[in-house]
């Protein structure tokens, strides 16, 4: 039996400043495999600066999908998508991507055990309620 595998997708999931987005670079070999995640769309690309705008939150999303689907279609050999993903419903479109495309499914919380704070400015009130709504499923 061979351990190969052609194509991988990789959802990393946690709370802001648990470090999604500095692991999803170091997976992807610094930039060498497609890294995607909605603060893209809410990221200027030449000066870095991110200003949220919730009730854009949508096309964020629907962007971010996108973006993975044409990985896909291009047999990117790794994806790696970092959100959230409080709940299971937001990593829905991701699983039936993958489904389509062959890819080979792998969800990764990340914990912060490294003491940072988020750089969005969401609030501790909020990262609570994000935790609350947490679910990590283990079987």
């Amino acid at each position: 039996m061979s351990n190969t595998i052609s194509k991988a997708l990789v959802l990393l999931r946690g709370l802001p400043g648990s470090g999604k987005s500095t692991l999803a670079y170091l997976l992807s070999e610094e930039g060498k495999y497609s890294v995607f995640s909605v603060d893209d769309y809410f990221t200027n690309k030449e000066t870095g600066a991110y200003l949220f705008e919730f009730d854009k939150n949508h096309l964020a999303y629907k962007q971010c999908e996108r973006q993975t689907e044409d990985a896909m279609k291009n047999n990117t050999g790794k994806i790696f998508v970092h959100n959230t993903f409080t709940m299971d419903w937001e990593m829905e479109p991701y699983f039936k991507l993958a489904s389509v495309y062959g890819y080979r499914l792998y969800v990764l919380t990340v914990e912060n055990y490294h003491g940072s704070g988020n750089i969005h400015g969401v609030s501790d009130e909020q990262l609570k309620k994000m935790e609350a709504k947490f679910k990590v499923k283990l079987m």
